[in-house]
């Protein structure tokens, strides 16, 4: 049986887009919050290929992890990879450079890179096992592919709200009216087994949002993403949802940030598979 989903295959779209509440969420992200499994890995050097690297502070973490090393960030959207190359230009990383790219088809010729890195990438596509396929494909004899992806079959959250359960109904449903998998963590490690990886190490780790400061920052940009953001869109488009829901599960969203017993965990699925 095919571990890609095939009955999802109906679209390839990402299912947050590049609003600003996205953008500031994924910015949050470093190697030492979203990839530390990957640091033992590490080293100078090592030339890697960061897919979906999106505002790019994971790929310019890994940069300086690296040095002299080099390190290529590709995201689809170029305006997101114009800002990401600012980045690093203001920040003095200058072992890293962006290009869009397509992760079912790297411009890059075989056995280029010691690691390829995909931060909560393959969720994203209809099509896991070709994409790993490809990973594999440029990565060196000994080098190492890394994935991490969240599982929102185990996001759980404190005080109990109807309308955070209708948020996470909502998006189940559109993430797979977009051909994704939103259980992705727990197919990491079957997805890379069928993509051919024979030495795949699986682990996981979780976010959790609880102080009064990571709650106003996950469920504000929440609160905002669910109406303005490209999953507002796909929400309406797909029949799903509608702008008067969509506002009361943003206030969903504020009223959980403003309790204090506010609490939230994701958790998140991880493998290295060696080539």
């Amino acid at each position: 049986m095919s571990t890609d989903r095939p009955e999802r295959v109906v679209r390839d779209a990402y299912t947050h887009g590049h609003h600003a509440s996205v953008l500031r969420s994924h910015s949050w992200r470093t190697v030492e919050n979203s990839a530390r499994y990957l640091v033992p890995h590490l080293h100078e050097g090592a030339r890697v290929l960061d897919v979906g690297s999106g505002p790019g502070t994971i790929t310019i973490d890994l940069a300086r992890r690296v040095r002299p090393g080099t390190v290529v960030g590709i995201d689809a959207s170029a305006d997101v990879l114009a800002s990401a190359a600012g980045l690093a230009e203001s920040e003095g990383v200058a072992n890293v450079e962006f290009a869009v790219g397509d992760a079912y088809a790297l411009d890059f010729a075989d056995d280029t890179f010691d690691i390829v890195h995909a931060h909560q990438v393959l969720q994203h596509l209809s099509r896991p096992v070709d994409a790993l396929r490809e990973f594999r494909r440029v990565t060196k004899p000994g080098g190492v592919v890394a994935v991490r992806d969240v599982d929102y079959g185990g996001v759980f959250w404190n005080p109990v709200s109807p309308g955070l359960s209708r948020w996470l109904e909502l998006y189940r449903s559109v993430h797979e009216w977009n051909g994704g998998e939103p259980d992705a963590g727990r197919r990491v490690k079957a997805w890379a087994r069928a993509a051919g990886f024979s030495d795949v190490v699986a682990t996981g780790s979780v976010w959790v949002f609880a102080t009064e400061l990571e709650r106003e920052w996950w469920g504000g940009a929440w609160a905002e993403r669910i109406t303005e953001s490209q999953f507002a869109a796909h929400a309406i488009e797909s029949g799903h949802s509608n702008p008067d829901e969509l506002r009361r599960l943003a206030d969903a969203w504020r009223e959980w940030a403003a309790d204090d017993d506010g609490w939230l965990l994701m958790p998140h699925g991880e493998i290295i598979a060696r080539v």
